[in-house]
């Protein structure tokens, strides 16, 4: 197995337990300069991919979303030699991972590691942003409404002050005329991050796919097949023939994790169904544009819903932070239902009454892959023993991915210093 030096990069301190509802409610490793090639490319080119080779790689990365992606990155841009296998491609619309945009935030309600692993992220993020011709990230901030005082805000607030990380408290009458777009009905503060914001989440994953590519990995479009138990893996088999050797195996397959693994893996992770939306504003009113607008997330006991501004003219994007039905990400349905469109529409007529009946301009339905817990699911395989699993991202793992990646990296070389306790498999119960 390849080795690296230590690193001391890692998140040390676990708050336990961390809910989904509680989480939104609520430094990677430097690039190597000489490992990357100046690239002047348009980020949602499509990559030729490099016809594979039989001689084995250090590591075979399964899953081509946001974890996969920055794990099979960081290994490759460090040194080592990493195949990226994909069932439909690296930021697919099927995947978790597919979509316009995501949110990124260090609110999390006073947890460290969570907290941690975000400020961590935001560095690389940006970075990546800087290497590309079009953004990868939008400093729009991150707006946070609350309607009542919580001890937990409390500690959020001196936890991200100890940590450097510019928040502050607004109250009602400011937040009026800051924000004007929003209805106030019930809300009394907000928590407001102003360098946080909106991350382009295809494009960030096609522009590290080319990174990945120029740095010499390699990318396959095949769907790997389930391997058969043992003490140690030696291959991946594909549906159509192929097979893939390496000394290490990284599967970080999403909604797909329980499939290729129903015995380990199985009902430790659910897939859910959820809808998105986007509505056009008002011709002539750039008041919901991300030049003048935060994203937002409207914390409540029950209905939690967030969203974002136009952005390169999408639409206002909104959706429902509540687990939907179970669901199987290659058969379920993916069209957005009249009932969540209206239930949609009923929120806005409170929260943004001049959006509440615009053109519908797009819709989306993709997938939350939850772990019990909402805590992400990072350990080696309790049986094989060259298997690292990854998974459980719940609905808020996009943003985590730079740091996931050196984190998974570090457990993948032997050089992870303190793993955390709440990512560990035996943590992990059935859903």
């Amino acid at each position: 197995m390849p080795n690296a030096g230590k690193s001391n990069n890692s998140v040390t301190e676990t708050l336990g337990t961390v809910h989904r509802r509680n989480v939104l409610g609520g430094i990677a490793g430097g690039l190597v300069a000489s490992a990357l090639p100046q690239l002047h490319t348009t980020a949602s080119a499509s990559p030729a991919r490099h016809d594979m080779t039989p001689n084995p790689r250090d590591f075979i990365v399964v899953g081509g979303g946001v974890f996969g992606m920055w794990t099979a990155w960081t290994l490759q841009t460090s040194g080592h030699s990493v195949t990226l296998i994909d069932q439909w491609g690296v930021g697919n619309n099927l995947s978790s991972s597919g979509g316009e945009t995501r949110l990124i935030r260090t609110e999390y309600l006073g947890n460290r590691l969570y907290t941690g692993l975000a400020w961590e992220s935001l560095a690389k993020w940006k970075a990546l942003s800087d290497r590309s011709s079009l953004p990868i990230f939008h400093e729009a901030g991150a707006l946070y409404l609350y309607r009542h005082e919580a001890a937990n805000i409390t500690e959020s607030l001196h936890l991200q002050a100890q940590m450097g990380i510019p928040t502050q408290r607004i109250e009602l009458n400011d937040l009026v005329e800051k924000f004007p777009q929003f209805g106030y009905d019930d809300i009394q503060f907000g928590i407001y991050q102003p360098t946080m914001g909106a991350l382009m989440a295809r494009r960030s994953l096609h522009l590290l796919e080319r990174e990945f590519l120029a740095a010499g990995g390699q990318v396959v479009q095949a769907k790997v097949l389930a391997p058969k138990s043992g003490a140690s893996l030696d291959t991946v088999r594909t549906s159509d023939g192929q097979s893939f050797s390496a000394d290490s195996y990284i599967f970080a397959c999403g909604p797909w994790l329980p499939k290729v693994f129903p015995d380990v893996v199985g009902d430790r992770i659910k897939a859910t169904r959820q809808e998105v939306f986007f509505f056009q504003p008002e011709h002539g009113v750039d008041m919901f544009d991300v030049s003048r607008m935060p994203a937002w997330v409207d914390a409540h006991e029950d209905d939690l819903h967030y969203g974002f501004p136009s952005i390169e003219n999408r639409g206002f994007k909104i959706a429902l932070d509540k687990h939907g039905v179970p669901a199987d990400p290659d058969t379920m349905y993916r069209q957005v239902s009249r009932s969540g469109e209206d239930a949609v529409r009923a929120y806005l007529r409170v929260r943004f009454p001049a959006l509440a009946d615009r053109p519908l301009s797009e819709s989306r339905v993709c997938q939350y892959e939850n772990s019990a817990s909402g805590n992400f699911l990072i350990d080696r395989h309790p049986e094989m023993e060259n298997v690292i699993l990854v998974g459980g991202g719940t609905g808020h793992g996009f943003k985590h991915g730079p740091a996931v990646g050196r984190y998974v990296s570090e457990l993948a070389l032997n050089t992870l210093e303190a793993p955390e306790p709440v990512f560990g498999y035996d943590q992990h119960a059935v859903y």
